[in-house]
């Protein structure tokens, strides 16, 4: 395959970035995409070029690092993580656009490299839970119904990759964290925090400059773990219960 890439160039946060156009050729449909992005850097730094800056880790689906735009899609045009997904998704000759995160809560930091540690600060704020250390538990000393033990073992799956973020109109990270709050909602472990949790990481998620929901579902549509649209209603109603109880 030969691919024309148009990629988002920017050398730190503070300067203005641009889009440049690199011809790719000899690409196996069995590369992934990042692979693909690996034999272009290659032929950069042959030339002596900058390589292009892009983040990856695990390139197996599961840490969320690999976060990209790709033909104004989060992760692609599959429901999966850039790093899984393939170039027999793209056709031979295909110009192919490559731009990092669009929001305002994720200033580029170089080319498509994004900084995402507004997740974590929102994670800090009530992602987690109070427990005694010591010798573990009796895995039946605390019951869990099995819908609730699904229902937190589903959600739980988000990785923090950000697409829904990316996807979002608005630049919402609802989704992220109505998953975060239910997972830990639903859990009898989550109960003593789960008032404070809420307030403590809307207040976050608002400080940091993402937007607000208006139940468009771009998100749950990009993500690659499929986190249903439901958990923004149950963010909603636990911070409505919240703020009733005076948080």
């Amino acid at each position: 395959m030969n691919l024309t890439l148009k990629i988002w160039r920017q050398p730190d946060t503070e300067t203005a970035g641009a889009m440049h156009t690199y011809q790719v050729s000899d690409v196996s449909p069995d590369m992934s995409f990042l692979e693909m992005l690996d034999v272009l850097n290659e032929q950069l730094n042959d030339k002596g070029e900058e390589p292009i800056a892009f983040d990856s880790d695990c390139r197996e689906g599961i840490c969320g690092a690999c976060g990209l735009m790709i033909n104004g899609d989060a992760h692609g045009p599959e429901v999966t993580t850039t790093c899984q997904l393939h170039m027999r998704s793209f056709s031979d000759g295909e110009t192919i656009t490559i731009e990092p995160w669009r929001s305002d809560a994720f200033p580029v930091l170089k080319d498509l490299v994004v900084d995402r540690s507004a997740f974590d600060r929102i994670i800090q704020q009530g992602g987690f839970i109070s427990v005694n250390t010591g010798s573990a538990p009796e895995a039946h000393s605390v019951p869990v119904p099995r819908d609730d033990a699904m229902r937190a073992f589903n959600v739980a799956t988000c990785i923090g990759c950000g697409a829904c973020v990316a996807a979002c109109p608005n630049g919402s990270a609802s989704l992220f964290m109505g998953a975060k709050i239910t997972h830990l909602g639903e859990l009898p472990q989550g109960q003593p925090e789960r008032d404070s949790r809420v307030v403590n990481m809307v207040a976050q998620h608002d400080h940091e400059g993402f937007g607000g929901c208006t139940n468009i579902g771009a998100c749950t549509a990009a993500c690659p773990k499929e986190i249903p649209l439901d958990v923004i209603s149950q963010l909603n109603k636990d911070l409505r219960t919240a703020l009733k109880h005076g948080h």
